[in-house]
């Protein structure tokens, strides 16, 4: 097909066709995830270096927090302008946030560096879904959303391994110029492999109140999280106003979906049940990972007493594990009448192993800790194909980009609040602590801390368990082909 297929015209590719242009999406997806977890084993060496522990968090919930704000506004603007366009926005944004923070001085210029940082890997995150709506129907994307999951996967549980051994053997904005060489090459590789990506530009408005709304609503909220029960008391008038500011900006957002001509997240889509349900299951089970990727290093170091290249190391497991049933029930998603039925079993397994996890945490060997990732990792691989798929299979192409843009939009959200409440629990209940007791992995765990990350876990079961629900309440639609997508 020619690369200059007029907007709005619908054009199927082969497979031969559609697989370069997937392929040239896998890097700019690897930069965008493996951003969200890579400072994890890196956070102590930053917070010695800048005299600075009490603000490390905002490293990480900073980077979540504006690469969620901006996912809606990529979905949008792809469909206006093109997937290219937007993608080329994402890599300079990233790449300049990238400079910002291997040169910042202080904290602070560290922080705002991660702002910009995460306004491009946003973009990076969240096109890669979108592209490949375009070149393959619902029934054939599952084989080619496999590479997307194993690619998100692994940028997921390698971030903390790769950060560790950067911030070990070289040092920390290491992790940055990567990235600077990371983005170049997203660029060359894009610009020669996207060439013959189809078309479906439409006209849209760029919703900038909305997102704004949604920021200072999430910033309010987070700053509560952080700042309650450590430099403010819960119930102190600064905590109680952060709260406050955030559900009155957070109802001026709602607000301003129900009233907006084109508004950030489309009411109409969201009006699909089979939509809502695919979007539940997609936030709350990624969300469940993202944590775990994140505060699983952070237990290992800071109970266990593990170096972050061991950390890193020891969830490798996860990765491994993850990406091998992610691949597996692509392949079989596009080959199954009741496509549910994988993810749900794997679903029911990944709950039964965090539970273990969070009941045995004090007494866990290191075999079993590996057994209960590996099988966390095979539960959970099935479900986030299953909730693209049927997401895409139930909206119109031409919305596909501001579809994708909200379901992207929502698990990052989810998971930018998840780490903030999971962040506060560790950090009330460890800073109520001090007594020790004996514990596993080989070395005594902090009693305090023990019950924290107990209660971390905890919190992961359950929001896998909303997924599942999320699942179990969809729809089983037929997986449209590529000539039935075409009169969507």
């Amino acid at each position: 097909m020619d690369a200059r297929t007029e907007p709005g015209q619908v054009t199927s590719l082969s497979h031969k066709q559609a697989r370069p242009i997937v392929f040239g999406m896998l890097l700019p997806v690897f930069m965008g995830s493996l951003d969200n977890t890579i400072l994890a084993s890196a956070l102590p060496t930053i917070g010695r270096e800048f005299g600075d522990v009490h603000n490390l968090p905002w490293l990480i919930t900073i980077y979540l927090l504006a690469s969620t704000a901006v996912v809606p506004l990529y979905g949008k603007m792809s469909d206006i302008y093109g997937r290219q366009f937007a993608l080329r926005i994402a890599i300079a944004l990233y790449m300049l946030g990238s400079l910002a923070c291997a040169l910042a001085p202080s904290m602070l210029a560290l922080i705002l560096g991660r702002a910009l940082h995460g306004l491009g890997g946003g973009g990076l995150a969240s096109m890669g879904a979108v592209v490949l709506g375009d070149v393959s129907a619902p029934k054939e994307r599952g084989r080619y959303y496999a590479y997307f999951a194993v690619v998100y996967t692994t940028a997921g549980a390698s971030g903390p391994v790769l950060g560790g051994f950067l911030s070990d053997y070289l040092h920390w904005s290491a992790i940055f110029w990567l990235n600077i060489g990371l983005g170049i090459a997203a660029a060359v590789v894009t610009t020669i492999l996207l060439r013959r990506l189809p078309r479906h530009e439409r006209p849209h408005r760029l919703d900038i109140i909305g997102a704004l709304l949604i920021v200072c609503a999430s910033v309010s909220f987070m700053l509560g999280l952080n700042l309650g029960g450590r430099s403010y008391s819960w119930s102190s008038p600064e905590i109680i106003a952060l709260f406050a500011t955030a559900v009155v900006i957070g109802a001026a957002f709602v607000w301003r979906l129900l009233t907006a001509p084109e508004p950030l997240i489309p009411i109409a889509v969201l009006r699909n049940p089979s939509v809502v349900c695919c979007v539940v299951a997609h936030s709350f089970g990624w969300g469940s990972i993202i944590g775990l990727n994140i505060f699983l290093p952070t237990y290992l170091q800071s109970v266990v007493g593990l170096s972050p290249t061991d950390a890193g190391l020891s969830l490798m497991v996860l990765m491994i594990a993850l990406n091998t049933s992610a691949g597996v029930g692509g392949i079989l998603l596009g080959k199954m009448q009741h496509y549910k039925s994988l993810p749900i079993a794997g679903l029911i397994l990944s709950i039964a192993a965090t539970a273990a996890l969070a009941t045995w945490v004090e007494s866990l060997n290191l075999f079993w800790f590996e057994m209960l990732l590996l099988l966390i990792g095979i539960g959970f691989g099935p479900a986030p194909g299953l909730a693209q798929v049927a997401m895409q299979n139930n909206v119109p192409r031409h919305q596909l980009g501001i579809a994708v843009g909200t379901m992207n939009f929502t698990r990052n959200l989810l998971a930018t609040m998840l780490v903030a409440t999971f962040g506060a629990i560790v950090a009330a209940s460890i800073a109520a602590g001090g007594s020790h007791a004996g514990g596993g992995l080989g070395g005594p765990l902090d009693h305090a801390a023990v019950e924290a990350f107990r209660r971390v876990f905890f919190g992961v079961t359950g929001t896998l368990a909303v997924a599942l629900i999320a699942i179990l309440l969809l729809e089983e639609k037929p997986l449209q082909t590529g000539v039935e997508q075409e009169g969507a």
